[in-house]
């Protein structure tokens, strides 16, 4: 039998509705890739991530570099208002290693969908009505894989990185 895939799920994780999430998504990989994967979910990681108890940054910091440096393969969640600074420093720290990264970004705002006036709102000062995600983590990612924009094509794209 071929040794399991192991995964880090990179997400932020100080809000219930966040660890909802994290929690769900990786459950159903867990489920789907069951025997084959192995994920690494840094909320279940309590002697770090126990927000009630102590853990220093060099703590923190080793701690999680351990699994990223045994992990075979990075999933980041990029959603936001600002994409998560941890998140964005495991992906930095995680492309160095030159394996595959896959990225999640859901934001709604993503696309004109056709419609010309959110594209004309581009030019008036803060009428926007698009989302934005760092430009650079966005350009390590698809160096080392892709983004997607849910949680099911992440795991197609899981799928084939699995097979491989």
């Amino acid at each position: 039998m071929d040794r399991l895939k192991k995964l880090y799920f990179a997400a932020p994780l100080f809000s219930e509705a966040e660890q909802l999430y994290n929690e769900q998504v990786v459950t159903l990989i867990e489920s789907i890739f069951k025997n084959r994967v192995e994920v690494y979910l840094p909320q279940r990681n309590n002697s770090i991530n126990d927000k009630s108890q102590y853990a220093d940054s060099i703590m923190i910091a080793n701690g999680d570099n351990a699994y990223l440096e045994d992990t075979d393969i990075l999933i980041a969640l990029l959603d936001g208002t600002a994409m998560d600074p941890g998140v964005a420093a495991e992906v930095g720290y995680f492309y160095s290693m030159n394996k595959p990264i896959i990225g999640i970004y859901t934001d709604s705002r993503q696309g004109s969908y056709g419609n010309q006036e959110k594209l004309n709102a581009l030019d008036e000062l803060a009428e926007s009505q698009f989302s934005y995600v760092n430009l650079y983590v966005v350009g390590l990612i698809k160096q080392r894989g892709l983004i997607v924009s849910d949680s099911h094509q992440a795991i197609d794209a899981l799928a084939e990185l699995i097979i491989d």
